[in-house]
């Protein structure tokens, strides 16, 4: 477990960025990553009748469709009690395997930091 003030700046932004989006979308989740140029990309839960994709998925399909190709951090806000399978494959696909996933809780408070592997 990772407590917020644990965390550098960068890494306090995209939680805080992933929590921002997740309140003014009045989403279940929002989610920030960070690329290999220092770079954020912020999203919600996208739930449509034809396309469904958490807010970490959704993030990391903006990092790749605005050219990243490497993901430094990610970082999601939710209800959950871990990240899921997906969200961690979604990241290591792009990031690899030690990129560090921070899921914090709808307070901004970080409860689980692990690694996409």
């Amino acid at each position: 477990m990772t407590e917020s003030t644990d965390l550098g700046a960068e890494d306090r932004k995209i939680v805080t960025l992933a929590r921002s989006a997740r309140a003014r979308n009045g989403v279940p989740e929002g989610a920030a990553v960070r690329d290999e140029t220092g770079r954020t990309y912020v999203a919600g839960t996208v739930q449509l009748e034809s396309l469904k994709l958490s807010a970490l998925q959704t993030a990391v399909a903006m990092a790749v469709a605005s050219g990243a190709t490497s993901l430094e951090a990610a970082a999601i806000v939710s209800e959950a009690e871990t990240p899921s399978d997906a969200d961690r494959a979604a990241v290591r696909d792009l990031g690899g395997p030690q990129t560090p996933v921070l899921l914090a809780g709808p307070d901004g408070a970080v409860r689980v930091s692990v690694t996409a592997g």
